[in-house]
């Protein structure tokens, strides 16, 4: 019966496999785990009865760390699955100064749909909070023949230029964040040169004295991706230097979710 039910797991991982390489194509790398899933299973039945017909041959600590481990992968897998859940559930946080909308595949004439729940989503942010800049993060891959199309779709459904910053030069989720920092510093530092000429010109016309300025207050990014892909954003933000971030759910693709 166990040699079944690992069988039928074994055909549904290489099946669920074809499903996301035909339907989505293979914009992440993440889908071999599937593949990874059904040889597992197939060499656990292999595993199995090579054991039994090879008992007296093998030693007892060789099954016995092969079920713990499957038994520490299954526990360990339970644990970051309700790590991604709690990243999903979220509450969205108002006002931030940045969020980075990481770009998703984009096809030939259009946007993805899980690049269009992501883009839906920054609209309704930024409608939501107009002081907020958003970072469209995401390069032009090989396939990927619109470079800008997160920003045309933005800008067509009514979200001003001025507060979209593009980075084109990410080609993972890594790189969007590390190239996203480097724009909002750079941003950042001519927002304070700004201030800064503004506030030289205004005690310039002002009587004399002494004045202190603020330091800047902590900044607040947002990161905007796919539910699911929440928690794992969160923490490779804060790997590159964001204090404060939060993560903001898009809806999934129902047929990627799992």
């Amino acid at each position: 019966m166990a040699d079944m039910i690992l069988l039928g797991l074994a055909i549904i991982c290489t099946a669920y496999f074809m499903v996301i390489v035909f339907y989505a194509g293979m914009g992440t790398s993440f889908a071999f785990i599937w593949l990874f899933f059904a040889a597992l299973c197939v060499f656990l039945v292999y595993g199995k009865w090579y054991y039994r017909k090879n008992m007296d041959r093998i030693p007892q600590w060789v099954p016995v760390s092969i079920v713990t481990t499957c038994i520490a992968g299954v526990v360990i897998m339970a644990a970051l699955c309700i790590m991604v859940f709690m990243g999903a559930a979220a509450s969205e946080e108002r006002d931030l100064d940045y969020v980075i909308v990481l770009g998703a595949r984009v096809k030939e004439h259009t946007v993805s749909n899980s690049l269009k729940k992501r883009l839906d989503k920054a609209i309704e942010y930024a409608e939501k909070n107009p002081e907020t800049y958003l970072v469209l993060s995401g390069g032009k891959g090989a396939d990927e023949p619109i470079s800008e199309a997160m920003y045309q779709y933005l800008v067509y459904n009514g979200v001003r230029p001025s507060q979209l910053l593009l980075e084109e030069h990410s080609v993972s989720t890594v790189e969007n964040l590390a190239y996203s920092k480097i724009i909002i510093d750079s941003h950042r530092e001519v927002i304070r040169h700004q201030r800064e000429e503004r506030n030289r010109l205004t005690f310039q016309r002002e009587p004399k004295g002494g004045y202190l300025i603020a330091a800047d207050k902590p900044l607040d990014v947002g990161v905007l991706t796919s539910n699911f892909h929440v928690y794992r954003a969160c923490m490779i933000a804060k790997k590159w230097g964001f204090e404060n971030v939060y993560g903001i759910s898009a809806q999934s693709d129902p047929v990627l979710f799992i």
